[in-house]
């Protein structure tokens, strides 16, 4: 698959995510850009910003297999992964897979379920394995986990390991529509009766299991020239020399970076990346990765502020 080719797919993608889900441009195009670069998303946002309806018609537009786990506070690492049941008939222990086993998962409301279970998705999301009574069974090569939490409650959640925060790709603040767009989703989700899913909206699958493959085959290919390497490694090391943060990225960030920035240049039609796309992917990237000072907290700095910062302050190659 050339570059045009996977921009030409990544454009029919989003026509078919926009006929149900109105607006979130911005989240369609970083979810794509993680599927191409291999990686996972986690969505942040209020409750009825239509996330479980973006990950539906996303799976459905891309032609892979979709699950759902909706995380409560009783849910146990067995009811992800599976476990070996008991078969009286046979007398023997089968294997019952938990819903886990899919292409494109969607973990809703991740921060609900204690840390035990949320630690069930790491081997999962590192390695695509999963470990049932000390037997590695492999997930699909195209595994994918689309996770969500609700930022505004704060009872009964349980906030992300950093160890687990780091294995997602992005972390994408999901807001408010504008005004146009809330009108558009009044006028059109208004007129139905119920939650319909993504096939009673017209979304159609573009495309397989097989074009998935062929498009990360050629991100792959994508040029990275070395003053874009120096580029991205003085980004991720600007973040550990910053007074404002206690802890900067990790060197996985910067190796994702650049995976992601091959997969946005070759959405936008090109063999080679440029400063722009890392510029772009950067703030979606590392907002989960760092973590605030004590001081820089109690003045009311975020951690959207530093990193824009470090972005404005570091010279990008010509």
């Amino acid at each position: 698959m050339t570059v045009d080719e996977v921009q030409a797919l990544a454009a029919s993608i989003r026509a078919e995510v926009a006929k149900a889900v109105v607006g979130q441009e911005e989240t369609v195009d970083l979810m794509l850009v993680a599927l191409f670069a291999g990686g996972h998303i986690l969505l942040e946002g209020p409750p009825g910003t239509a996330k479980t309806l973006l990950a539906h018609s996303f799976a459905r537009a891309i032609g892979l297999g979709f699950g759902r786990i909706q995380f409560t506070p009783d849910l146990m690492p067995g009811d992800i992964i599976g476990a070996n049941l008991f078969n009286f008939q046979t007398s023997t222990f089968t294997l019952t897979r938990g819903p886990i086993f899919t292409d494109l998962l969607l973990a809703d409301e991740i921060n609900r379920t204690p840390p035990k279970t949320q630690a069930a998705l790491l081997e999962a999301m590192q390695e695509r394995t999963v470990t049932i009574d000390g037997e590695s069974l492999p997930l699909g090569d195209r595994f994918t986990v689309i996770a969500t939490q609700n930022p505004i409650e704060q009872q009964g959640v349980y906030p992300l390991p950093e160890a687990q925060l780091d294995r997602f790709l992005f972390k994408q603040r999901v807001d408010y529509p504008s005004e146009d767009e809330e009108r558009r989703i009044i006028a059109a989700h208004g007129a139905r009766k119920a939650a319909m899913s993504p096939e009673d909206w017209g979304v159609e699958r573009r495309a397989d299991g097989a074009a998935i493959a062929a498009a990360i085959e050629a991100v792959a290919a994508i040029r990275v020239v070395e003053e874009v390497v120096n580029y991205i490694a003085a980004l991720v090391r600007g973040t550990r020399s910053v007074a404002d943060l206690e802890s900067g990225a990790s060197p996985r960030a910067g190796a994702m970076l650049a995976g992601a920035a091959r997969a946005r240049a070759a959405m936008d039609g090109r063999d080679f990346v440029i400063p722009d796309d890392v510029k772009a992917l950067s703030p979606a990237l590392l907002r989960h990765r760092l973590i605030l000072a004590p001081a820089a907290e109690i003045d009311g700095r975020t951690v959207e502020e530093v990193v824009m910062g470090i972005i404005a302050t570091i010279e990008a190659p010509r």
